[in-house]
């Protein structure tokens, strides 16, 4: 459209600077064969013979001449050219203007005996005369109808062309690179034997060679730590097995000795007897976590899920540390809804989940209240302890369940802590389908939120409890419930 416009507007003014040439010319010739001299019939028809016979055999253009000093006589016009071809608006024009100007318009020509035609009109003044040249515009529209028909299909032939060129780039280029993103993901998605085919030497060529190199040598790295972690797993569970043999031996001799520690002469003795029970017994639970966690490496935990009142759990559970936490001067307040939270979980694997979340908020409470709440809605049960004591730093909510890991290792402990029960905690929530989270601040306490479906298997989507407690920083108001009421 561009191409066409732009050619139709460059045939105009070719067609108008002609057309004003040849209008001079005209000029030129009545000024010097009629001049002011009166009209004079066969002169007039001479000089218009003359006009016309320039326009060749073809007929480029018609001739129109008239005296102006004669009103009541339209003129003199070629090949029955009628006298409506020229438009009153150019002829005022033209009277308005000085004796030398010329003006052009375009406008419809019309004879007699045949069909109109669009054309351009030139007109000017010789003395008393006034002279216009009508030049028709048909061949000049036919010729640009054929170029706008070549560019039309010029242009069909490069869409089809380009699309040829997209098609070719698509698959040389898009399509490998699209396949290379494939295959990153399988690889993503743990298919370690993926690779690319290599094809040529270009570069999608050298990228495919290196995504092979990469792919190859992650599987080789994944196996290699999948060996070592096997390893590691099998190593933990044999020697976890392996030390209960001597361990029942040696509490059975511990035991006798703490029995008789009174019957002792060295009160040293009593003493040493004392700590080697108490020292056996955090080995056992050390040994006894070590088992667990095994079981959970090597896939072997099961479920042993049952419909169960989250609510009696709960208080089952606040009632063995209520002594822990009186020792300890911290207060456990609970916030119980009124209507049961029933739900398909493991009884001993939630109670011993619930239970680690209250020591570890007793250990770390300074003495301060602890806040239990259980919420349910219709897919969910949740509990969440709070504690008001140490807290933890940007970024301890993920590593507080790291196996071993501990926020203050010069912290003195007196629970006898193995540093595997929190980790131990999301392993159990994890093979309920639900969620083990924590919350903390430094020196605004913490606060760990379990949350389980109600129905065992099935997808958790939510909580009904929020994950960061309110009032955060300070202390959240509740509708207190004494442990044990």
């Amino acid at each position: 459209m561009f191409l066409t416009q732009q050619m139709s507007n460059a045939l105009l003014d070719g067609k108008i600077k002609a057309a004003r040439l040849q209008l001079d010319e005209g000029l030129s010739t009545v000024q010097r064969q009629l001049g002011n001299q009166p009209d004079n019939g066969s002169r007039l028809d001479n000089v218009m013979a003359g006009l016309k016979a320039r326009s060749g055999p073809s007929g480029l253009y018609e001739v129109y001449i008239r005296d102006t000093r004669d009103s009541s006589f339209d003129g003199y016009s070629t090949n029955e050219l009628r006298v409506e071809s020229i438009p009153q608006r150019l002829r005022d024009e033209l009277r308005r203007s000085p004796a030398d100007t010329t003006a052009y318009t375009f406008g419809k020509l019309s004879y007699v005996g045949r069909p109109s035609e669009r054309g351009l009109i030139v007109g000017g003044k010789a003395g008393q005369f006034e002279l216009y040249y009508l030049f028709p515009l048909t061949q000049d529209q036919r010729t640009l109808t054929v170029v706008s028909q070549a560019l039309v299909g010029v242009g069909v032939v490069l869409v089809l062309l380009l699309a040829a060129i997209a098609s070719l780039v698509t698959r040389q280029v898009v399509i490998p690179v699209r396949l290379a993103a494939q295959g990153a993901q399988r690889l993503a998605d743990g298919r370690l034997e993926e690779r690319m085919r290599v094809r040529g030497e270009d570069d999608l060529a050298a990228l495919a060679r290196s995504f092979n190199e990469m792919a190859a040598n992650l599987q080789d790295k994944i196996v290699e730590l999948e060996d070592l972690s096997q390893v590691q797993r099998q190593f933990v569970s044999d020697v976890s097995h392996e030390l209960r043999t001597p361990l029942t031996t040696i509490r059975i001799a511990a035991d006798m000795l703490y029995e008789n520690r009174d019957t002792f002469d060295d009160p040293m003795v009593g003493r040493s007897a004392e700590l080697l029970q108490s020292q056996l017994e955090r080995f056992e639970s050390l040994l006894a976590d070590l088992l667990e966690i095994s079981r959970h490496d090597a896939g072997a935990a099961t479920l042993d899920a049952e419909s169960l009142d989250m609510r009696d759990l709960v208080l089952r559970v606040v009632g063995d540390i209520q002594n822990l936490a009186e020792r300890k001067g911290s207060k456990v307040l609970l916030q119980l809804p009124g209507e049961p939270c029933m739900a398909e979980v493991d009884r001993r694997r939630v109670e011993r989940i619930l239970r680690n979340l209250l020591v570890n908020a007793v250990e770390h409470g300074e003495g301060e209240d602890i806040v239990v709440s259980v919420g349910a809605d219709r897919d969910a049960v949740a509990v969440a302890v709070r504690d008001h004591g140490v807290g933890l730093k940007p970024g301890e909510g993920q590593m507080v369940f790291d196996r071993f890991w501990r926020a203050d290792p010069a912290r003195a402990r007196t629970t006898g802590g193995t540093g595997l029960g929190l980790s131990i905690s999301r392993e159990d929530a994890q093979l309920h389908g639900g969620w083990l989270q924590a919350w903390g601040e430094p020196g605004a306490g913490s606060q760990f939120r379990l949350s389980l479906p109600r129905v065992a298997g099935a997808e958790l989507r939510g909580s009904p409890l929020p994950l960061v407690p309110p009032g955060a920083g300070g202390r959240p108001v509740f509708a207190e419930l004494e442990a044990g009421e």
